[in-house]
C-alpha cells in the first residue's frame, strides 16, 4: 500500500504478532482514532462526572517482579527493563465515553476492546526525514521543584540516556544523518487527579529515497518500541515475557496513519481494556540497577489516568 501511496491504518501489536492494516476506505466503523493529522470529531460528553478508583497489584507481588528484574540486571542479562503490570479499575465511564473525552494528541478504540490516549510519538516523517521522540522520565508535578528533580535525577538520566542510545542505533539501522536534536525536554500532562511531567527527547535522521517502497521491512525493524522494552531489545523482551506473567496484547505497540506520503504514528501506552476481570490498565516503568522499586511502583500507579484536560507540545 505504502508503494502504491495509498492511505492507511495501521494497528501492530506489542510483539507483532497480529497486526491490523486497513486502507482508508475500509476502516470498520468498529475503530475510532484520532492523530495531530487527522482529528476525529468525537466530543460527546458522558452524562457523569468520572469516578475511578485503582487496584493495582499489591506492593509485595510488584516488589517479587522487580527482584527478578535486578537479579537479571546482576547477570548482565540486561541493563534496562520497562516492567509493566495490570491495574484493576472501578471507572463509571465507558471505552466509548473514555476515548471520547480524553485528549491527547494520539487516540485509538477498537472493536469496544480497549482504548488508547497516547502522549508519546513514535515515528513521524516529513519527505525524508524521520524523527522520533522516546518519553522516559515521569515525576508528579506537585512534587517541590519537580523539573529540577527530574531532570538532576541520576537513575533517571541514565534510563533516559539508555532508551536514546538505543533509539539512535534503532535510526542509524535504516536512515543516515542520525542525531540527537532535543535532549530531555519536559512535556505537563494534566489528568483527572494531578498533574505530572514527562521527560522526553528528539531524534532525526534521513531516509533514502525509495523509503516508500519497502516501508513494511523497515517498519518492523524499528519494533517493539525501545522506550517500552529496554536494552539490549531482544533478551530484555525475552525476560520481560517470563516475568511480567501477562500477555500485552496490543499494549505498547504501535499504531499509527500513512496518509500516501508520510507516516505518523504513537506507542501504545495509556491504555484501557476489557478482561474478565473488567476494565484494566497496563502501566509502567523503566527499571535500572540504580532503581528503587517503592518508587517504581508508585510511578506505575501514577500513570494510570485519564487526561481529561491539558495540552500536549508535539
Amino acid at each position: 500500500m505504502a508503494k502504491a501511496r495509498l492511505p492507511f491504518l495501521f494497528i501492530i501489536d506489542f510483539l507483532g504478532l497480529t497486526p491490523l492494516i486497513y486502507p482508508f476506505d475500509s476502516i470498520p466503523n468498529s475503530i475510532q482514532f484520532s492523530t495531530p493529522g487527522f482529528p476525529d470529531k468525537l466530543n460527546t460528553p458522558p452524562k457523569e462526572p468520572l469516578s475511578l478508583k485503582k487496584h493495582p497489584v499489591s506492593l509485595n507481588a510488584y516488589t517479587e517482579k522487580f527482584r527478578q528484574v535486578i537479579q537479571h540486571i546482576e547477570y548482565g542479562n540486561t541493563f534496562l527493563v520497562n516492567l509493566s503490570q495490570a491495574t484493576k479499575l472501578e471507572i463509571n465511564w465507558s471505552l466509548e465515553e473514555i476515548y471520547a473525552s480524553s485528549h491527547a494528541p494520539y487516540k485509538l478504540l477498537i472493536n469496544n476492546q480497549f482504548v488508547v490516549f497516547s502522549p508519546e510519538i513514535f515515528i513521524r516523517t516529513k519527505g525524508l526525514r524521520i524523527e522520533t521522540f522516546p518519553m522516559k522520565g515521569t515525576i508528579d508535578a506537585s512534587i517541590e521543584d519537580a523539573h529540577n528533580e527530574i531532570l538532576n535525577d541520576k537513575k533517571e538520566e541514565a534510563e533516559h540516556y539508555t532508551i536514546v542510545d538505543l533509539m539512535r542505533n534503532d535510526l542509524s539501522g535504516i536512515a543516515i544523518n542520525v542525531e540527537v536534536e532535543k535532549f530531555r525536554y519536559i512535556d505537563k500532562i494534566i489528568t483527572h487527579e494531578k498533574e505530572i511531567l514527562q521527560v522526553s527527547s528528539m531524534i532525526t535522521g534521513e531516509l533514502p529515497e525509495n523509503h516508500l517502497d519497502n516501508m513494511g521491512e523497515w517498519l518492523f525493524q524499528l519494533l517493539p518500541a525501545g522506550s517500552i522494552t529496554g536494552a539490549p531489545k531482544e533478551k530484555t523482551v525475552d525476560i520481560l515475557t517470563e516475568v511480567e506473567g501477562y500477555d500485552r496484547g496490543y499494549y505498547t505497540g504501535v499504531f499509527g496513519v500513512f496518509d500516501g506520503q508520510n507516516i505518523d504514528s504513537a506507542v501504545m501506552i495509556r491504555y484501557i481494556e476489557k478482561s474478565t476481570d473488567g476494565l484494566i490498565f497496563k502501566s509502567g516503568g523503566g527499571i535500572t540497577y540504580r532503581s528503587d522499586a517503592e518508587k517504581e511502583y508508585q510511578e506505575l500507579k501514577d500513570k494510570v489516568y485519564v487526561p481529561i484536560t491539558g495540552k500536549h507540545p508535539h
